[in-house]
Formats: C-alpha cells, structure tokens, sequence
C-alpha cells in the first residue's frame, strides 16, 4: 500500500510535536524568599485576631506543571522571622513557654503526597515540624501563575496561594489559653522560580527571556 507524499512529513511532525510531553519531566523550582511568606491570625481573647508573619522562607518545589500527582515540596521557616508588629510581643511569643526559638529556630514542612482537585487547584498534604513536634498538614493550594516573570532576568516563575489551620496544641504549644485561641489560621503566598539550568516547555533557558522585551513606548518631543 503506497502513501501520499505528504504522509511522512506529517506523521514526522506530530511525532515531534507529541515526543516532548510524553518524555516531559518534573522540574525543581526555588522559592523566592522575597515573595513567598506565612500570614497567621490567632485570636486574642476574644477580642480580634492577632495577626503575624514569617518571612524568609526557603525551600524547594519539584513540579510537571502539567501534572500536579508528583509534585513535592520541602520548605524551611525561620521562627525567628516572627513579626507581630511589636517588639514586645515578639520576644513574648518566642520565648521558651509558647515557640520556644532558642530550642527550635526553624520548622520544617515536607510533603508526602498531592491530591489534584483540578488544573489549579491540589491539595498537599505534608508533615509539619514546629517546636519538636511532627504532625499531619493538609494545604488547600491554588496556583495562579506559572509563567516567564515580566521583568529581567525573566525567569520562569510558579505562584501559589494556600491556607490550612492549625491546633498549637498539637504542637506542645499550651501556654496562655486565657489569652491565646489554640486554632491557629494560616494563608500562604509564595514564588518558585525554575532553578538555572533548567528548561522550560519552549524549550529556552529559564534565565534568558523568550524574545526582547517590548520597548517602552516614548513621549513625543514637546512642540514650541
């Protein structure tokens, strides 16, 4: 049986074309300290919600963006980066009796296993270790970017929001329960950016843009 002329030529290029996704792998992104930091609200004493923030946060994300069931995270926090907005306050929380920094300077977070919901949407489920103690996590994640950052050196960059609660008690964190409601509320921004090396879908280096950037339009010369 003979074929058109056009047959190889086409069945080359869809070969092509499909050979990349089916050999696509996931790949490891940095978070960006900068962008990525823990929001949390914790009630006081019935009267409002103490709201606090870590920040300079590290870690590493493996990820097929195309496909979120292998996906695996490991995050550092810094306790010491507490920010409740008084000085204060923050020696208070630290101390030995509620996060105790001294013994425990920094919480570890890893993930065991992501549940896809949809295209943007997972939830991780991970193990949390703050203050010496481990215990089960489950973040509900939702991705909102994963794209070339706009701005130089234009690298590939993943954005993500999460949320969880906590009990601080499962934590060994009991003190003033007066004062400190135990279930603590978190919400997760964070940047990952695709680590030097590495390629995108396109195929380009992640840390050299796909094209010029546009050049800014200019205002016309002013007229006497």
């Amino acid at each position: 049986m003979r074929f058109p002329r056009w047959t190889l030529p086409c069945l080359a290029l869809f070969l092509a074309a499909v050979a990349p996704a089916a050999g696509a792998q996931p790949r490891t992104w940095s978070l960006d300290p900068v962008h990525t930091r823990i929001v949390f609200a914790v009630d006081h004493a019935g009267f409002s919600k103490s709201l606090g923030t870590f920040s300079g946060i590290s870690g590493t994300l493996v990820l097929d963006p195309d496909d979120w069931s292998d996906a695996r995270l490991e995050v550092r926090i810094p306790v010491t980066s507490l920010e409740l907005g008084d000085a204060k306050w923050n020696s208070a929380t630290l101390a030995g009796n509620l996060l105790d920094a001294d013994a425990h300077p920094e919480a570890h977070f890893v993930s065991t296993r992501v549940e896809p919901v949809d295209a943007r949407h997972a939830i991780v489920h991970g193990l949390l270790t703050l203050r010496g103690e481990t215990r089960e996590v489950a973040l509900d994640v939702v991705a909102n970017a994963i794209k070339r950052h706009p701005m130089p050196p234009f690298r590939r960059t993943a954005g993500f929001s999460a949320t969880t609660t906590l009990q601080r008690s499962d934590f060994g964190i009991t003190a003033w329960k007066a004062m400190i409601g135990d279930r603590i509320e978190l919400r997760i921004e964070a940047e990952a950016t695709l680590a030097r090396g590495a390629t995108d879908e396109a195929g380009d280096d992640a840390g050299e843009p796909a094209s010029d950037p546009p050049t800014p339009p200019q205002e016309p010369e002013s007229t006497p």
